[in-house]
């Protein structure tokens, strides 16, 4: 059985950091790229951040860039998102999900459009002002 299990969400001030975990079984950790997604009420889905397993490179959404670093234990099957200098926007449910590997040309370009065979339950990240 396929598994992501986020944790690590919760409130926090403004200025404040959050490192959020998931951690995969049920599939070859180093034959996919995980991602973290969000989603606030109202709003479309967006992609934060990826990291490729295989080659650890790392992918990030315009609106979290130089404040959040994505990572990967491979011995625990278990990605990491640390997120610092939060803002009450970046309050959302955050998921991780896994796709399988694709190209680095692929990955450049549309991360956060492939196809996303895994996902979450979510984890809550508020930020307040």
């Amino acid at each position: 059985e396929v598994q992501l299990v986020e944790s690590g969400g919760g409130l926090v001030q403004a200025g404040g950091s959050l490192r959020l975990s998931c951690t995969a079984s049920g599939f070859t950790f180093e034959d996919y790229a995980l991602g973290w997604f969000r989603q606030a009420p109202g709003k479309e889905r967006e992609g934060v951040s990826c990291i490729s397993i295989s080659d650890g490179r790392t992918y990030y959404g315009d609106s979290v860039k130089g404040r959040s670093t994505i990572s990967s234990d491979n011995a625990k099957n278990t990605v990491y998102l640390q997120m610092d200098s939060l803002k009450p926007e970046d309050t959302a449910v955050y998921y991780c999900a896994a796709a399988p590997r694709h190209s680095r040309s692929i990955m450049v370009r549309a991360w956060s459009q492939v196809k996303y065979d895994y996902w979450g339950q979510g984890t809550q990240v508020t930020v307040s002002s």
